[in-house]
């Protein structure tokens, strides 16, 4: 049984946050909800762990509503770090975990083990205040997870992570994978989606506008992806559009990325090139990247609100 979010609806006044969005998520999956800043996925995580409750529609966890299950079934990591700044890290940890009923030789366990494994033992018997927001969102994941809960959820994890610290996080989600959890998180940053998740949904303006399994919500953009790069004499790109089939060139900074459609043979792109003399360097085939798709439905504007959110996390990470 799975967690199923069935037409949920959410109004704050007159403004409809929500509009009868559904998705559902595979236990023991790793889950990505995708939108723009306002578009919806925070308020649909609150109402998924009864922190908010849905105008209309339900939600249901292996059967079950949501609103019946015991707080322990969810972990939360929110966007808005939510720690005690003057408390130390240890301390911390553990009085969470006392909260979902943890003894306290399991949270110290388990805190030693975690610390270790994001390399920050040494910050056990600091005040969260004298770290780095980077190691403050760690500390708070670690949080989320001490009660062992059976679902995930976590908005904008990432945030404020460099690369060492953001692939230090992705080993922990695919062990908690491993473990049997379900994760779901929202993110900016498409790579991260590509990489970690099995299904997604995008939502926009409070209502999903696509959602299944990656491989299946590509496919159904309906275009195949060829990116080439070739020796050339310099000639441009413009001949490229002559070849039948070809939708769309982009110039990469050193590759030529074209749509072809999905019933297309891609190879006419490669025995033109080669008609012409030209060796080929590059020559790739692949389906449209989730951010391809991500502006396809939603479009630039929510891409804009994008960049400047990671440009503001970034800016914070630095300060």
């Amino acid at each position: 049984m799975s967690l199923v979010v069935d037409s949920i609806t959410k109004r704050f006044g007159d403004v409809v946050a929500l509009d009868g969005v559904s998705f559902s998520v595979e236990p023991g999956r790793i889950f990505g909800l995708l939108g723009a800043n306002g578009a919806g996925k925070t308020t649909s995580m609150r109402i998924v762990l009864d922190i908010l409750r849905a105008d209309d529609g339900r939600v249901t966890w292996q059967g079950a509503e949501n609103t019946s299950l015991p707080r322990r079934t969810w972990g939360y990591l929110p966007e808005e770090r939510g720690l005690y700044p003057r408390m130390l890290v240890g301390e911390q940890l553990r009085f969470f975990a006392a909260l979902y009923g943890v003894s306290d030789a399991t949270a110290r366990a388990e805190t030693d083990d975690w610390l270790e494994r994001f390399r920050i033992s040494d910050y056990r018997e600091r005040k969260v205040e004298a770290l780095s927001k980077g190691n403050q969102q760690k500390i708070q994941f670690i949080a989320s997870i001490l009660h062992d809960p059976a679902v995930l959820i976590m908005d904008e994890p990432f945030s404020g992570l460099d690369p060492v610290n953001v692939r230090l996080l992705k080993e922990a989600f695919l062990e908690m994978k491993q473990r049997g959890k379900t994760l779901i998180f929202s993110t900016h940053q498409m790579e991260q989606v590509e990489e970690l998740c099995e299904s997604i949904a995008i939502v926009d303006r409070g209502r999903v506008v696509v959602s299944g399994a990656v491989r299946d919500v590509k496919r159904a953009m309906g275009r195949q992806v060829v990116r080439l790069a070739t020796d050339g004499d310099g000639h441009g790109i413009e001949w490229l559009k002559a070849i039948p089939g070809v939708e769309l060139i982009t110039q990469r900074e050193d590759y030529v990325e074209l749509h072809v459609p999905a019933d297309r043979d891609p190879g006419m792109i490669l025995r033109a090139v080669l008609e012409r003399g030209d060796s080929v360097t590059r020559f790739e085939i692949a389906e449209p990247s989730l951010e391809e798709i991500f502006v396809e439905h939603v479009g630039r504007r929510a891409v804009d609100e994008s960049e400047e959110h990671l440009a503001s996390s970034s800016r914070d990470d630095a300060e």
